[in-house]
């Protein structure tokens, strides 16, 4: 940690200009100097004055290929973007952790408490206990701190609000009590581990992982305890694209039924061959067994979904592939296949008990009727709400946004960069 005084001269002398201009893909660091002055006085004015404080920062996630396959075992591509979650950090000597998130009330652990409470499914302090306890069951002494953060990760806009919280805690712990030596790779597990056991949601480790390792990153999930994990030099200026993210406005809560039936259906085709997951399902044999499976399970979303996996796992790696040989034309086309799949198949663009709530559709179809025959686009991550991602030609970006927000409403399209880095002490 550096004394508060030194820290507020260094951010207001430029000292951190170039690792915020690396961090957040920009040529003017005012603005990220700001943020950070202000999450300092909102841990003042929620704790009192420090006399030392460390600062961190988490980013959002977006899914660009594998959707909904993560959690069966399979392949993915993602990435971090340069939006992120920040935190001012001191040790407070007591056996309590205290966080408290702007606009959010506080959440209070003791130490001496790190069991699972089904009383805060579905909220933060599950994710803040399950990662204490984690990093803590690894041998490293967790002690009392107090943090303060400030987000510009929407809340249920597909960005992964919850898992860069889950990765901001990690890098909390690991900064201060592990001198760094837990990898990005174990805090995304760490906190897909706080995510499926404390919170309740039985998510995949593709979006902890996005934003714990940072760039864009193919991993194969085959091995979920040891995942292969591959950086991929993508670069969207090098093909005069921009990454869109458009809120669609639809409400993210109370959908957490929805995104279990995914993998509970998904688990019922591989249980029908005596296996946990679909990656260890051979294609062939469940193509060749079909109505075998249908009068089995007596569910046939469960058999579209299953056809949406093993494609989009199979995408996910030709999507790498083509990024890896520049061909963009590939990696776009691609792209618009894996939302049609997502939309037909896998079916997570509205929720099944409000049919007639399909704001995620219609934000997809103004992105149809907008781009034509260029760039691509598609539901963004878990889907029912949320978000849709266009990969916009940069001659268009500025009508298109336009457009969108005409209908949607203003700053509902985010233009984003790829932030080359995950989870990060920058003090």
């Amino acid at each position: 940690m550096l004394k508060k005084e030194e820290i507020i001269k260094k951010i207001n002398c430029g000292d951190f200009d170039e690792t915020l201009k690396y961090l957040y893909v920009t040529e003017d660091a005012g603005k990220q100097r700001d943020r950070y002055l202000s999450v300092i006085n909102g841990y003042e004015e929620v704790y009192g004055n420090a006399d030392e404080l460390a600062l961190f920062s988490a980013p959002g996630r977006t899914e660009i290929g594998g959707n909904h396959t993560d959690h069966q075992h399979g392949c993915i591509i993602a990435g971090s973007v340069n939006i992120d979650i920040i935190a001012a950090v001191s040790f407070n000597n007591e056996n309590v952790v205290r966080i408290k998130s702007k606009g959010y009330k506080m959440d209070e652990i003791s130490l001496d408490d790190l069991e699972i409470h089904p009383e805060e499914y579905d909220k933060a302090i599950s994710l803040i206990r399950g990662v204490i306890k984690k990093v803590s069951d690894m041998g490293y002494d967790v002690k009392g701190f107090n943090a303060y953060t400030e987000s510009n990760v929407m809340k249920g806009s597909g960005l992964s609000s919850s898992a860069a919280f889950e990765v901001l805690t990690g890098t909390i712990l690991n900064g201060l009590f592990a001198d760094g030596e837990i990898s990005p790779v174990e805090i995304a597990k760490i906190g897909q581990y706080a995510e499926n056991f404390y919170y309740n949601k039985p998510c995949g480790l593709l979006d902890e992982m996005a934003s714990s390792v940072g760039a864009v990153v193919a991993v194969d999930f085959k091995d979920n305890e040891n995942p292969i994990v591959n950086k991929v030099d993508f670069n969207l200026a090098d093909y005069d694209h921009s990454l869109c993210i458009i809120d669609s406005g639809a409400d993210h809560a109370d959908l957490t039924y929805e995104y279990a039936a995914v993998t509970e259906e998904m688990r019922l085709i591989s249980n029908f061959f005596g296996k946990d997951y679909l990656r260890e399902v051979d294609r062939a044999e469940f193509m060749a067994n079909l109505k075998e499976i249908r009068k089995s399970i007596n569910n046939d979303r469960a058999v579209l979904r299953a056809i949406h996996y093993f494609n989009d796992s199979d995408r996910a790696v030709a999507q790498t592939e083509a990024v890896k040989k520049g061909d963009f034309n590939e990696f776009l086309r691609i792209n618009r296949e894996s939302g049609r799949s997502s939309f037909m198949y896998l079916q997570n663009v509205y929720s099944s008990a409000m049919p007639t709530a399909q704001a995620v559709s219609l934000t997809l179809a103004l992105c149809d009727e907008f781009l034509g025959d260029r760039g691509s686009f598609r539901v963004h991550g878990g889907g029912f709400a949320g978000t849709v991602q266009a990969f916009v030609p940069n001659d268009m970006v500025g009508e298109f946004k336009s457009k969108i927000e005409a209908v949607l409403g203003e700053g509902m399209c985010h233009i984003l960069s790829i932030r080359p880095v995950g989870g990060y002490r920058l003090v």
